[in-house]
């Protein structure tokens, strides 16, 4: 069965055009939505994927309409070939996942994909390396200062409770917990 997939990305744009290319190209079911392509909750997408079933084919007007980036196209087209359905764009004729030649640009721009992701990672891991460097220190900040952390642990010394020491800093008890488990195992 051929099921095809509509959106449009505002109320103020129609979606007739793509229903009437869809249904042109034989899709038995639509399913249509208006909203974001960044929106993580398409609800029609997500009915179209639950519905799917092996043998079946979705089909879209253009990739933008069925995915934001390059890494959710191909995440999308990874989860329709795990349940044995394939993929078509009407625009975008190479990306046809029901012929050896449109699985073989999937499997390039899987590749470029992938590439990029391993560039993006190195450039990442260069600049932190490089902040590190100039002092910039990561994670996040103490929400006690080094005078009152030294206070506490005094007073955790001197037999106050956690929950007493953590309520005169405003911090939860939790934090206090892990000051004095740090300080146990710095000793």
């Amino acid at each position: 069965m051929l099921r095809g997939y509509a959106r449009v990305s505002t109320d103020a744009q129609s979606l007739e055009g793509q229903l009437e290319a869809l249904k042109a190209a034989g899709c038995q079911r639509v399913y249509s939505e208006k909203g974001s392509g960044a929106d993580s909750e398409r609800r029609a997408l997500a009915r179209l994927m639950k519905e799917a079933a092996a043998g079946d084919t979705v089909v879209v007007t253009r990739l933008d309409r069925l995915a934001r980036s390059t890494r959710d196209l191909l995440n999308t087209l990874d989860r329709l070939s795990k349940v044995g359905v394939g993929f078509k764009s009407l625009r975008e004729t190479a990306v046809d996942t029901t012929s050896p030649q449109g699985r073989l640009v999937v499997s390039i721009l899987a590749s470029i994909s992938e590439f990029e992701r391993e560039l993006i990672k190195a450039r990442m891991s260069e600049g932190r390396k490089r902040a590190r460097a100039n002092g910039v220190k990561f994670g996040p900040k103490h929400k006690l200062s080094s005078y009152q952390r030294q206070e506490a642990l005094s007073r955790l010394a001197t037999g106050q409770s956690q929950s007493v020491v953590a309520r005169t800093y405003g911090v939860d008890r939790a934090t206090i917990s892990r000051l004095q488990k740090r300080a146990v195992t710095c000793v």
